[in-house]
């Protein structure tokens, strides 16, 4: 024998009567409706937001504030005059 138990919730009265519609569409009563969806509910767990976007930013010795970001070419010959030294 299953022990049930009697409660109160509070619900929107929009949610409350779409899930009294959506239980007499399965042929169920409310309590069986909001029981299986409780269920599922607990069972698949409840998803964990990732966490929120963090940008870090650099300030003081790291930054040149003559670099030209929309020169990507130039990047690359800095680097490799930083790792080889300049041409002749």
């Amino acid at each position: 024998m299953m022990l049930m138990m009697r409660t109160t919730i509070n619900s929107e009265p929009s949610v409350l009567e779409k899930a009294k519609a959506a239980a007499v569409g399965r042929g169920v009563t409310l309590g069986e409706f909001i029981d299986d969806a409780l269920r599922s509910y607990l069972l698949k767990g409840a998803e964990v937001a990732p966490p929120p976007f963090q940008l870090h930013t650099v300030r003081g010795e790291l930054v040149q504030p003559d670099l030209d970001l929309d020169r990507t070419s130039a990047l690359l010959v800095a680097d490799d005059e930083s790792a080889y030294g300049k041409s002749a």
